[in-house]
């Protein structure tokens, strides 16, 4: 071998060595840094809050911290609720909650943890009721969260069309009953005890429980094992160490 194709040589083990070396530290920062993960959440509280300076709600503050403790960067968006589960069901690896796990949605979502069970009941101004039927019978017009849980229930204990009034998540049901505007809200009973009192000091009449159901964190039909497998493990440690516990306590101090 010639002195020129020592030197070649030389260079070419060095170069080598450089590419393998910003090739493995590439490695490492992609890695090490928290991948990002998209998160939709309506804006209902004391579940979910988009934005607001005391925190995202029960649901949303749970998930967000599960979404850090399993390695990853959460960015929350909001859609109104139908437009919301749309999209999700649609892409792929994007977060939702808190979701119902209903018959309807079933194979829409990859079902990643349970968070907390929903009661819901009827809520008037006139007159309580005591079963569906008798709902039926006495309301002649029922608000309902727009692409809620709340109105795939209405329909499937035979309630009609023209009974259903489908209105954006939030105070606007409310807002609609004080009205007179509908005659009755149907809707899940933490969100309704809180939505109220900032709404009206009248006194609201409420059925005994109707439904009830778990709220989930789910995914994209299409999602990434590994990522429900992490969320999964950060859902339920966060449990079992008592922080969904003390999450509910400080949005509900009173139950």
């Amino acid at each position: 071998m010639n002195r020129i194709t020592r030197v070649s040589s030389t260079r070419t083990k060095a170069l080598c060595r450089l590419y393998l070396s910003v090739s493995l530290l590439m490695t490492h920062n992609a890695w090490s840094a928290p991948l990002p993960i998209e998160l939709f959440i309506p804006d209902a509280p004391p579940l979910t809050f988009v934005d607001d300076s005391k925190g995202h709600g029960i649901v949303g503050d749970l998930v967000l911290m599960a979404i850090a403790k399993a390695g990853y960067v959460a960015h929350v968006q909001a859609l109104p609720w139908a437009r919301s589960q749309k999209h999700v069901s649609e892409n792929q690896d994007i977060l939702i909650a808190p979701l119902s796990r209903t018959p309807e949605r079933e194979n829409r979502y990859t079902w990643i943890a349970p968070i907390m069970p929903m009661e819901r009941a009827f809520f008037s101004l006139e007159q309580q009721v005591n079963s569906f039927e008798e709902a039926r019978k006495v309301y002649r017009v029922i608000g309902v969260g727009l692409g809620s849980a709340q109105e795939e229930i209405l329909r499937a204990q035979g309630f009609g069309n023209e009974q259903i009034y489908p209105l954006t998540i939030g105070d606007n049901p409310a807002q609609m009953l004080l009205r007179g505007r509908i005659d009755a809200w149907f809707n899940g009973i933490p969100e309704s005890r809180y939505i109220w009192p900032k709404v009206s000091r009248r006194k609201l009449f409420m059925s005994p429980v109707m439904n009830s159901a778990t709220l989930y964190l789910a995914c994209s039909k299409q999602c990434s094992p590994q990522r429900v497998q992490d969320l999964r493990k950060a859902v339920e440690a966060l449990r079992s160490d008592g922080t969904l516990a003390r999450i509910q306590k400080s949005y509900l101090p009173q139950q």
